[in-house]
């Protein structure tokens, strides 16, 4: 379960595309809003944003999408239960919305329109309502038993559009060299060499980092417009990640061509004090011992002595 959060100004725009019957469009679930048509929706969203008209962006639109492999158990009644969970854990209660569920593409997914003027007039707040929503999206997925995907993961590149194409380029791109890089001017260069160009966005006059920009085929794109992962501080976390990484599997190394040579070296004494062994004798040997083999030795030598007399 994936969601992307857009506001706006005027409810005329996003309810059209809410309930567009191109997308096959079923309106599933609604509050506080006549539905005998587009019109009456739109004008009793507006008739509400008068309690408090200081408010310029009064539309609040998100999209909320599933995994084509929940297909079969997501029908319209459990998608609405699992839409208003989110928005009640959102903190947008007490409005007027709409629940429309697109049927354009392969995987399962809903659109909400909601007033951000509540019944009372108040402002329904928006302050970190993306990093909330990445949070309630991965609870509800767990909660629901829902698959759990990168919404990247699937995209049909060959449908893309630009800027979209480009970015989604930029997007593999990155995902792999930063995989394997262990610094920037590794990174850099890997990246140059497949035309991706890199600028730093600085704080003030300062060498202090607080962006970066990502540009390829005319297109310019913030990092974390390309995904979250990749703003400027995680992306050089990971790259710090993959030295000590690095650092440690080397040392691990080191430590085994120790230990071998230590262990080969043993070996190798053992098997010079075994083959000295051979001609020595270690310690006391009891005196029946060292007779018998005197008596052997003796022997032997009269034998030789005999053949050699032949």
């Amino acid at each position: 379960m994936i969601a992307k959060i857009m506001k706006g100004s005027g409810f005329k725009g996003v309810i059209n595309y809410i309930l567009d019957p191109k997308k096959g469009t079923e309106l599933i679930d609604s509050s506080g809003v006549r539905t005998e048509s587009i019109n009456h929706i739109v004008q009793s969203f507006i008739d509400q944003t008068k309690l408090n008209p200081r408010v310029s962006k009064v539309v609040g639109h998100i999209s909320l999408s599933f995994s084509a492999q929940d297909s079969s158990k997501l029908s319209n009644e459990w998608m609405a239960q699992i839409a208003r969970e989110y928005m009640e854990k959102m903190g947008i209660k007490d409005t007027q919305y709409i629940i429309g569920r697109h049927f354009d593409k392969e995987h399962p997914h809903i659109h909400i329109a909601f007033n951000r003027i509540d019944n009372n007039g108040k402002t329904i707040s928006d302050r970190n309502d993306r990093f909330k929503s990445e949070k309630i999206c991965k609870e509800l997925t767990t909660k629901y038993g829902l698959y759990f995907a990168d919404g990247k993961e699937k995209v049909k590149e060959y449908r893309l559009k630009e800027p979209d194409k480009t970015k989604y380029e930029i997007y593999q791109m990155l995902k792999a060299e930063i995989a394997q890089c262990r610094n920037w001017k590794d990174l850099l260069a890997h990246l140059k060499k497949q035309d991706i160009d890199v600028r730093f966005k600085y704080k003030g006059n300062s060498q202090e980092v607080q962006g970066i920009i990502f540009e390829k085929n005319g297109y310019r794109f913030n990092g974390s417009k390309v995904d979250r992962s990749f703003s400027y501080s995680k992306i050089d976390f990971a790259l710090q990640q993959n030295d000590r990484e690095h650092g440690q599997q080397m040392q691990g190394t080191m430590n085994l061509i120790s230990n071998v040579a230590d262990v080969t070296s043993q070996i190798a004494n053992d098997l010079i004090e075994g083959g000295l062994g051979l001609f020595q004798i270690h310690g006391t040997v009891p005196a029946e011992v060292y007779n018998t083999l005197d008596k052997k030795k003796k022997r032997r030598n009269v034998k030789y002595i005999y053949n050699y007399g032949r």
